[in-house]
């Protein structure tokens, strides 16, 4: 058992319609840098799972004619099925619903410890709030009187007695601890941006809804009459899941001891890297150790995706027709680790024919041929198995410490691309003829660095690397291609 651990989370969808390639996005990138780190020696927690609570929760459900917990236990049911979509690695997988009772026990105890601080307190509030965003919206924000994400729906206007969080308190806290860890958010361009709108001051915010309006929620503790306004029960997710308020097992291995990472996109960046930092200061609970951000993808007419919008691409279309690889390929080296990308349908069909049918299983295919007629099957077993135990090249494994899986991507197919023209230019099967062995020398050269490319695709496109392996070990060409070209 290694003493090496390491903790990280998705944010958490709601659940309040099927997923778009954003989320697949997220979710695909958290699994590479689980599937890293496990790789690399470390105990692995890799938490995701489903926000069920909250205004857009009851709306979805009261529109499906449905309970809202019979709604969500649905759509939690239809979450399992894009764990296995997207290739994510169930070995070190934890999913918690935050309607969980773990959850809930959680989500009190968490309100109760802030409370007994002296960060919540109760005063009349009015507010203009995006239902779709989950978010109190100020004036300075909003475009023609609208927020600018969910510009097709009309924000709502809360009046009534809310509980508050003492945010104000932190500003100082937040602003120190930000100076000590500058690459806590990155990239460095939200890390700015973060520290920018903490310096521009913080307003205490509501974090509770009166239940008579609002009944889907978890009770405050205390108060029958409230529930806890959605992210402040949502981002306990990230410890109730390692069994907090228990401060031993799962939660003192993985975030007292280990090094917490959470991905989310670029508008949940003041939740991650603000709010919820400062509610762990508020609960005297370590902070995140980093906040990696990604950057919107882009539906048609460069809006960012979006299920209210309409604007999305559906990944389980892409599983369907490419596969899973295909998909966990075009999210992670066709699309930016952190800046914004457009996407389209075609983009697909073309990233997949170039880079996975031409280029690496075209590769495979050539190298294999010659293998098969020429190398003995002893002899490359021998090659492969002394590759498999070398470590990560450390300009890959640089570029996965900094989580720019982008980076790892053009490496990999770099040395594709590479190699591909040194088996054109050398045309081993024409120096075989006048020199076996120096042929044979070539080929088994070609079988060392197609298997170093194939244990460098562990993390990223891990059912294709397993086969590559396989298919060398047996020393045969593949009888179907490992990826059939789309027309």
């Amino acid at each position: 058992m290694t003493d090496k651990t390491f903790y990280i989370t998705s944010t958490l969808p709601y659940v309040n319609a099927d997923l778009h390639l954003g989320h697949a996005m997220e979710l695909i990138r958290a699994d590479v840098i689980a599937r890293y780190k496990k790789l690399s020696g470390y105990e692995v927690f890799f938490n995701s799972g489903t926000d069920e609570h909250g205004m857009k929760i009851a709306e979805s459900a009261a529109k499906a004619g449905k309970t809202p917990q019979a709604y969500v236990d649905e759509y939690a049911e239809k979450f399992k099925n894009y764990v296995h979509a997207f290739g994510l690695d169930t070995e070190v997988l934890r999913l918690i619903r935050t309607t969980d009772a773990k959850h809930i026990t959680a989500a009190q105890a968490f309100w109760k410890k802030v409370a007994d601080n002296g960060f919540i307190y109760k005063k009349n509030y009015k507010r203009k709030y995006c239902v779709s965003c989950e978010e109190e919206k100020n004036e300075s924000e909003l475009v023609d009187g609208k927020c600018p994400i969910h510009p097709n729906r009309e924000l709502e206007l809360i009046d009534e007695e809310n509980y508050f969080f003492k945010y104000s308190a932190f500003q100082d806290k937040l602003l120190e601890f930000y100076k000590n860890n500058p690459d806590f958010v990155i990239p460095e361009i939200r890390m700015r941006e973060v520290v920018s709108f903490v310096q521009g001051g913080l307003q205490d915010f509501s974090i509770s809804r009166l239940k008579s309006k609002m009944p889907w929620g978890i009770e405050v503790p205390g108060d029958t009459e409230h529930v806890m306004y959605v992210w402040f029960d949502a981002l306990v997710d990230y410890i109730s899941t390692l069994n907090w308020p228990d401060i031993e097992g799962d939660f003192a291995k993985f975030w007292l001891k280990g090094t917490p990472v959470q991905y989310c996109g670029k508008d949940n960046t003041r939740f991650q890297a603000i709010m919820w930092q400062a509610m762990l200061m508020a609960a005297e609970i370590p902070n995140s150790h980093h906040v990696i951000v990604n950057g919107f993808v882009l539906g048609e007419g460069g809006v960012k995706m979006s299920k209210s919008l309409g604007n999305t691409v559906d990944p389980m279309e892409i599983v369907n027709e490419y596969g899973t690889d295909a998909l966990r390929y075009f999210v992670l080296r066709e699309i930016s680790s952190f800046e914004d990308s457009p996407v389209a349908k075609d983009r697909v069909k073309d990233a997949y024919n170039s880079g996975l049918a031409n280029g690496l299983g075209n590769l495979v295919s050539r190298i294999t041929t010659l293998s098969e007629k020429y190398l003995d099957k002893k002899i490359v077993n021998m090659i492969v198995q002394d590759v498999e135990i070398k470590p990560f090249n450390s300009f890959v494994a640089n570029d996965f410490e900094v989580f720019d899986i982008n980076m790892v991507c053009k490496f990999i197919w770099t040395n594709i691309s590479v190699l591909d023209k040194r088996i054109s230019d050398e045309q081993v099967f024409k120096v075989i003829k006048i020199d076996l062995e120096k042929g044979k020398d070539i080929l088994r050269d070609y079988i060392d660095k197609l298997a170093d490319i194939a244990c460098h695709l562990k993390a990223i496109i891990p059912t294709t690397s397993q086969k590559i392996l396989d298919i060398l070990k047996e020393n045969k060409k593949p009888e179907t291609p490992l990826f059939a070209r789309k027309d």
